[in-house]
């Protein structure tokens, strides 16, 4: 299955409860009218758009309605496809690697949001593009954490460091940054303990891990990616305030889309926050962490 079909697929139910709805909406009714937008509204909030995403959206296709004399309801459409567009395409969608440095990747995120299946399917697809990559397992509480990623490391072929159980987590980043090195590995991926944002002294931890990585790597860490459940709809939007105060988040890995209805977060995500969407989970295998097209994003969400 191609990329398009398969985003298509894994957009079905976010495009039931948001494109089917405003096509409903437009579709059948001649005047564009104040009621209208109201409805519109309506129903990009209850795609998980968030508030303000879905006021600045509805205010940009009255402005476009005004400025090109639409006067049917379907003709907003096309214009609602544009703006969301245009949404998404904001950013950077790549990530900041090259070839030949040392590359650090710090991964952060609550509980069960996939943060460490997320980057064991990383680490595969980093290598098979030709990187030299190196997995940190930094989470020391959760039970079976480091487990988990050194049967990633084993799966994807990669090297990994780890240390028992409730060590400190930075000194498991500094002894990584220190194998990495000597090891002229081009991508460290760093895995932390799941997190509640509320918990300050979790979050405390976190900025240690970064000012570890910091002091050892020049304009380290190259990226810093907030792991977000597309389920959690505008949950996931309070994690990205609350961890981009804390350790500067420069990317999102947008995961279980496939089985929500509620992807109309990344417009929320992108337009709030200014963060870029750089892999969206869209399926359990590997090759199911895709780096996010908005182009071809938006075009399967409206076709």
């Amino acid at each position: 299955m191609g990329l398009f079909e398969q985003l298509k697929d894994g957009l079905g139910k976010t495009k039931q409860v948001f494109v089917d709805k405003v096509t409903e909406i437009v579709t059948g009714r001649k005047p564009i009218d104040d009621e209208l937008f109201e409805e519109l509204e309506e129903a990009l909030i209850q795609a998980d758009a968030g508030v303000d995403t879905s006021l600045k959206l509805v205010a940009r296709l009255r402005k476009k309605a005004q400025e090109n004399k639409l006067q049917e309801a379907y003709e907003l459409y096309q214009v609602l496809e544009e703006e969301v567009t245009r949404i998404l395409t904001r950013g950077e969608h790549r990530l900041d690697l090259e070839k030949g440095r040392l590359n650090v990747v710090l991964v952060v995120g609550v509980n069960g949001v996939g943060k460490t299946t997320s980057i064991g399917k990383l680490s595969s697809i980093l290598k098979n593009q030709g990187y030299k990559v190196m997995l940190a397992a930094a989470d020391t509480f959760r039970a079976a954490a480091a487990e988990q990623l050194e049967i990633w490391s084993r799966r994807s072929g990669v090297d990994i460091i780890r240390q028992n159980e409730g060590s400190d987590p930075g000194a498991v980043v500094f002894d990584a940054l220190q194998a990495a090195k000597s090891r002229q590995t081009e991508v460290l991926l760093i895995d932390t303990a799941g997190r509640l944002q509320t918990k300050t002294n979790l979050m405390e931890e976190l900025k240690k891990i970064r000012r570890v990585i910091e002091r050892d790597i020049p304009g380290g860490p190259q990226e810093v990616l907030l792991v977000l459940d597309a389920a959690t709809g505008q949950n996931a939007l309070s994690q990205a305030k609350l961890f981009l105060e804390a350790v500067d988040v420069t990317g999102v890995i947008l995961t279980k889309l496939d089985g929500t209805a509620k992807g109309g977060v990344v417009l929320g995500i992108q337009n709030e926050y200014q963060l870029p969407v750089k892999y969206i989970g869209i399926g359990e295998k590997t090759e199911d962490l895709r780096e996010f097209e908005p182009e071809a994003f938006s075009k399967a969400l409206f076709s």
